[in-house]
């Protein structure tokens, strides 16, 4: 899916809102700062002026004691230049990147409360190159403007206080083609804001593209599509170059200007002063002290004009991190903090609809606690939806669901997913060792409560064969385990949590027929006694269930037993003849 360019926001209003969240916190630490900055600035301006007695009291006057003084006062300048310099870029670089360590959390954190629809419209690289390509681009282009925009606002103001002491007239000489500026700037900044976020949203299809390939690599290979995933891939990168050429061709343009209008002062100030020092109005040591200034002020002008890149590349970043921050989710937390007394489930004639396809008609079945109902099925009918109904990983367009006779939007969303032990088809597991996956079902578990979970989910097998046992890292997604593995690892952390309702999704999939047989040995003792819902398509592991609810197409079409809708010959028994081959 194309990530669609944000709608542009007024860059003052950004810049506020990022003062008021981030930068506020930090105003010591930015006062402490922007004094540093004000004294390197201001050395320019003292070097200028120190021209002055060097042309009219050494080189003119021939005082030698001169020399020493106004040496070794340009010396202490320069000196206050480099201490100012390196404690103030070390000051802002905290203050920089501790601001970009904050936005990551921040964007997670609330990513992390955001349901279903918002990952649906936002794929996994979109969302990483928010994270993390658009904060470090506030933080590299927050520095640059503080570091850089700060001291040469300063520095030209120095400068140009020593040129208006000097003589005003000039200065007034020296500006005279400022205007020319004017009407540019404006342009430039609103066609690099467009650039830049045109740029950003191809950034993260790129990001999207590659979390794409890197994960189905192997496919790709077996299918021999290198070629055409290469010729998208260069699709997207040539749209981020074109759009970065256009916006460096354009970042140029100001400089280039500035570079016109500070020759016009030049020549300005050089007819009108160069004359008068001729005639002897004004003195040598004048006018080079007002000329050093000039060309001193001119780099400081030439990088403030390539500035208009870096705060509209700012402005877009913070434009996309705010349109996540300001996504609210659909699913709020109920009011109810009391767990349910009992943990039965049932729903009522619900409706749900993806994009305006109907995935549920009116479904209802019941599931009495303390029973195992399985959910079985084709491919698409809702059965794992059903699941994400009860998680309140998405709510119904109507109908109610209900556990503990209560409907599940009453309950304060960690307390109802608090009630759920889940096993889904894929495995959940992180760059971590084994043990950390594992106790991410209940952190707080002891040593004895581990050893017992990972014996009942026959993780203890492979774990104690591992270089590291425990603490062996699995790999990013558990690369490093086969499937079974996986999936027994994600077992044992069920088992753990020990929560009143389990949620299995087809649990034992990717098991070898062995540990298949182990592993439901052990799936079939924690869920006794224990409200279970099973969804398989393995039907020879749920043929114990006692009840066995056969959804098709969003409805109910049959449930009972296994020898009951057996005995009916119906849609079940259809199920088992062409898994089994029996003839029913």
């Amino acid at each position: 899916m194309q990530e669609a360019v944000p709608q542009t926001v007024e860059t003052p209003s950004l810049f506020r809102r990022f003062w008021t969240d981030y930068l506020r916190r930090h105003r010591g630490s930015m006062v402490v700062a922007f004094l540093l900055m004000t004294l390197e600035g201001s050395t320019l301006a003292l070097i200028s002026w120190m021209l002055k007695p060097l042309f009219d009291r050494v080189f003119v006057g021939r005082e030698e004691g001169a020399i020493w003084w106004v040496g070794g006062a340009i010396f202490c300048i320069f000196l206050l230049r480099a201490l100012t310099l390196v404690a103030g870029r070390s000051l802002l670089t905290r203050i920089s990147l501790g601001i970009s360590t904050l936005m990551q959390r921040d964007l997670l954190a609330h990513i992390m409360l955001l349901d279903g629809r918002f990952f649906r419209d936002n794929p996994p690289g979109a969302l990483i190159e928010r994270v993390q390509g658009d904060t470090i681009a506030v933080q590299g282009v927050w520095a640059t403007l503080i570091t850089g925009a700060t001291r040469d606002i300063i520095a030209l103001f120095m400068l140009f206080a020593v040129a208006v002491t000097i003589d005003p007239v000039w200065t007034v000489a020296a500006l005279i083609g400022a205007p020319i500026l004017i009407a540019p700037a404006a342009l430039v900044q609103r066609y690099i804001r467009r650039k830049v976020a045109q740029s950003r949203v191809n950034a993260s299809a790129r990001a999207t593209r590659l979390d794409e390939v890197l994960h189905g690599i192997a496919s790709i290979r077996l299918n021999r599509a290198e070629d055409v995933q290469n010729r998208r891939f260069g699709e997207i990168v040539d749209r981020i170059r074109q759009a970065e050429v256009k916006v460096a061709a354009t970042s140029v343009v100001i400089p280039a200007l500035t570079d016109i209008v500070t020759g016009i002062g030049f020549v300005s100030v050089l007819a009108l002063g160069g004359a008068q020092v001729m005639e002897g109005e004004r003195s040598v040591g004048d006018f080079m002290a007002f000329f050093s200034a000039l060309a001193l002020a001119f780099q400081p002008m030439r990088r403030l004009g390539t500035l208009a890149g870096s705060w509209q590349t700012a402005a877009a970043s913070l434009e996309r991190i705010y349109q996540v921050l300001d996504t609210r989710p659909t699913i709020r937390s109920g009011p109810r903090k009391a767990p349910p007394e009992e943990t039965s489930i049932r729903l009522e004639d619900v409706w749900l609809s993806y994009e305006g396809h109907t995935v549920l008609h009116g479904l209802s079945f019941a599931a009495e606690a303390g029973r195992t109902t399985a959910l079985v099925g084709p491919s698409g009918a809702g059965k794992s939806t059903v699941f994400n109904l009860l998680t309140r990983m998405v709510d119904p367009d109507r109908g109610q669901v209900l556990l503990g006779g209560v409907p599940v939007s009453d309950y304060d969303l960690g307390v109802l997913r608090d009630q759920f032990s889940t096993v889904a088809q894929e495995a959940a597991l992180f760059d971590e060792s084994l043990r950390e996956n594992v106790l991410m079902g209940r952190p707080d578990a002891g040593p004895d409560a581990l050893a017992r979970a990972l014996d009942a989910a026959h993780v203890t097998e492979f774990a104690s064969i591992q270089p590291l046992g425990l603490d062996q890292p699995v790999g990013p997604r558990g690369s490093s385990l086969s499937g079974g593995q996986r999936q027994r690892v994600a077992i044992a952390r069920a088992i753990l949590r020990d929560a009143p309702v389990l949620l299995l999704d087809e649990a034992t999939s990717a098991l070898d027929t062995a540990s298949e047989r182990l592993v439901q040995d052990a799936l079939d003792r924690l869920s006794r006694g224990r409200t279970t819902l099973v969804i398989a398509h393995r039907l020879s592991t749920i043929r114990n269930a006692d009840k066995i609810v056969v959804i098709e197409a969003g409805r109910v079409v049959e449930e009972g037993s296994h020898d009951q809708l057996m005995a009916k010959g119906g849609a079940y028994a259809r199920l088992v003849a062409l898994q089994f081959g029996e003839d029913t």
